[in-house]
């Protein structure tokens, strides 16, 4: 089995709605058997005679050996590119391009695993869940969202992991609280020894921090940053640059797509997103002319 990306034509089997989001499953069978937990995959959307020339990032929800191979993708419809990828039919072909990315590194011995997860990007935890589970690991989850149609996979979380909670902001679902309020009191419930998140930034950032907190370390993918910066997936465009230092302190900017989505949460620079910070390797330097002297 090759790590190399494919290019593909996959056929679409079916287009759900689940909750606030839909679920696209497409028969890609060398993009399956490739598939590692934390990998994305990038869609061409439009059609053949689109003006649309980025493609769309997802993680990767579940594969399946069955019907030839299949990957199943969560999404929510928030721009002209996925209101067309919902609006597809079974036997559609789409042009897919995966895996793409580094994948979770996994524990070499049996422990207890926090998997954190917002959004449609929580999705991408339950192929984690399932490769953990096989591994002799433990597997607990927390899960979040404003309102309990935004929080994806409840239930599943509740059937196959060792425990789950779900927390909305409304109070909808679960606990009246954010992912942020639970973390410290899960980790101790749990006695986790290393966390996972999958979601928005701001969700990315308290795992990171609360992990950090009690000497855990942390992986995150940073799979959403890509489809907010609308970045191309393969390392050209460079539109998902961000900070991370270094184990020598240096800060540089690595992209989210080739050199993550998954990134140790401890390095990663949350507060200079967007920005290239002063200090980092080959910064832009400001010249300053000290009046009467030269530059």
């Amino acid at each position: 089995m090759s790590d190399t990306p494919v290019q593909t034509s996959a056929t679409v089997l079916t287009v759900r709605q689940v909750q606030d989001y839909h679920a696209l499953t497409l028969v890609a069978p060398a993009i399956a058997e490739r598939f590692r937990p934390g990998q994305f995959v990038a869609l061409a959307v439009g059609g053949e005679h689109t003006a649309r020339l980025v493609r769309r990032c997802f993680g990767v929800y579940e594969v399946k050996p069955d019907y030839g191979g299949t990957v199943e993708l969560v999404f929510a419809d928030r721009e002209p590119g996925t209101a067309w990828l919902a609006g597809r039919r079974s036997r559609d072909r789409l042009d897919l391009v995966g895996p793409l990315g580094r994948p979770f590194r996994l524990p070499r011995d049996p422990v207890s695993c926090l998997l954190v997860g917002g959004g449609p990007g929580g999705a991408a935890l339950f192929a984690l869940a399932d490769t953990l589970h096989r591994r002799g690991c433990q597997v607990h989850f927390v899960l979040g969202g404003p309102s309990g149609g935004q929080v994806f996979g409840s239930r599943m979380a509740r059937r196959i992991g060792d425990s789950a909670t779900v927390t909305t902001e409304d109070g909808s679902l679960g606990e009246k609280a954010t992912v942020r309020d639970v973390l410290p009191r899960v980790i101790q419930e749990t006695g986790a020894d290393v966390v996972y998140g999958c979601g928005p930034t701001d969700l990315l950032r308290s795992v990171t921090q609360v992990a950090g907190e009690y000497g855990l370390p942390s992986q995150v993918s940073v799979e959403s940053f890509l489809r907010e910066t609308g970045a191309c997936g393969i390392g050209v465009c460079m539109t998902c640059m961000l900070p991370m230092h270094g184990e020598d302190g240096v800060t540089r900017m690595v992209r989210a797509c080739a050199d993550g989505p998954v990134l140790r949460g401890d390095r990663v620079r949350w507060g200079d997103l967007g920005t290239i910070p002063f200090d980092a390797l080959g910064a832009p330097r400001v010249l300053a002319v000290a009046e009467g002297g030269d530059a």
